[in-house]
């Protein structure tokens, strides 16, 4: 058997590689270890759609005939997966239940086929094939695949816009929350999805099978992405989203019996269900007035016990240093301050940078950037962007000359 070595063998092979190497470190990581776990089976099953690509470039199909149906096709896991990881990244607490395991019932019979063909003799797999397979498992196979991406692709978007409408409300720092590199892998899938539409359509329509056939390179893209980008993100055991689906019940009014809710006990504590900022559901209750009080002890702990300094400060923290509920500080700070809680927080920092700057013994001291942390900021690429949403201005532009 011969290999012909080509610029393409040569990448397919890099990208392969990369991926087992990627999925490793993912697999064996110390944070975001289930969300982690679901990326790296993604990232596998995807090379293992690579590799059968890799072995058709190679000619290795064509020179010997036992290479067919190898068990190397999962790809109705793609799907399922991707949901997973998107569901258990932006939700910590979240754990695999036996209610789950239907969505992976397809690639389970997926995988059940090709093991059992494989250890079948030759010739019931070429019979297989030729009564079978080419013209009935196949279809169903490939364009179920691209049924259950397309499902699950839409499952996932919709998770993830949830999600990033709920983070200003939580969190004082975005930048490594906001999984913009997750909107990125979720269009590169759906470019691929629409290269999967037009195979389908030139094969069933046109018998043109692999004329144009450009989703191995695709899929070898997103495996380069993840594998690149996974493994940067941020720890995300903080972040605690209950999507609507997932609240039993729609949140009652809030009302100044609240004001003694208790606290959520930290940072890194699990959420209970009175914790979880839940998005607002479709019917909402008459709204609830605002309680001065709890405004005035929201207003104390930022301006006058300075949380705002804290550069990672979520509701969450909050929450457990005013004793409040952290439902009810989410609406006194929507209804009461009329901003999102991020705003809130950083209009404080951004003041504390403004008077600083005006402070010729400060200017003295430190640089922009030394003002911006000693004020809440935490990177320069945030201070910059939050200080000119604030004051339309860039930060130097108010630093003395």
């Amino acid at each position: 058997m011969q290999l012909t070595i080509t610029p393409d063998i040569v990448l397919l092979f890099a990208v392969l590689a990369q991926a087992v190497f990627a999925a490793g470190l993912l697999w064996f990581a110390p944070h975001n270890q289930l969300p982690n776990r679901f990326l790296a089976l993604l990232l596998l099953t995807i090379a293992l759609w690579v590799l059968d690509g890799l072995w058709r470039a190679s000619g290795l199909y064509g020179q010997n005939a036992e290479w067919y149906f190898t068990p190397i096709y999962y790809s109705l896991a793609f799907g399922p997966l991707l949901y997973f990881y998107v569901q258990s990244l932006v939700s910590q607490p979240f754990r695999l239940h036996r209610r789950h395991l239907w969505h992976f019932g397809p690639v389970l019979v997926q995988g059940a086929l090709y093991w059992w063909l494989r250890f079948q003799p030759y010739a019931t797999r070429l019979w297989f094939w030729e009564q079978v397979h080419q013209p009935y498992t196949y279809r169903v196979e490939f364009i179920g695949t691209w049924i259950s991406l397309i499902v699950y692709l839409a499952l996932s978007l919709r998770l993830l816009r949830r999600y990033q409408r709920w983070l200003p409300d939580n969190f004082s720092e975005l930048s490594q929350l906001r999984l913009q590199w997750l909107q990125v892998l979720l269009l590169a899938l759906g470019m691929v999805s629409v290269q999967w539409l037009v195979e389908v359509v030139l094969r069933e329509f046109f018998q043109l099978y692999y004329a144009y056939d450009y989703s191995t390179w695709l899929l070898g893209g997103v495996v380069l992405l993840i594998g690149v980008v996974g493994l940067r993100q941020a720890d995300m055991r903080a972040v605690h989203f209950a999507p609507p689906e997932a609240t039993q019940k729609a949140p009652q009014p809030i009302s100044a019996a609240s004001l003694h809710g208790e606290a959520t006990g930290g940072l890194f504590a699990a959420a209970s269900d009175a914790d979880v900022v839940a998005v607002a559901p479709t019917v909402q209750p008459a709204p609830a007035a605002v309680d001065a009080a709890v405004l005035e002890r929201i207003r104390r702990a930022l301006e006058e016990e300075q949380l705002y300094l804290n550069p990672t400060l979520t509701l969450a923290e909050l929450s457990a240093h005013t004793g409040l509920a952290a439902r009810l500080i989410s609406f006194t700070v929507n209804n009461g301050f009329g901003q999102s809680f991020n705003d809130l927080v950083n209009g404080y920092r951004v003041e504390a940078v403004k008077r600083r700057l005006a402070n010729p013994a400060d200017v003295a001291r430190l640089t922009l950037l030394g003002i911006a942390f000693e004020c809440g900021f935490n990177s320069k690429t945030t201070f910059n962007r939050i200080f000119k949403q604030f004051t339309g201005a860039a930060p130097s532009e108010f630093a003395p000359q």
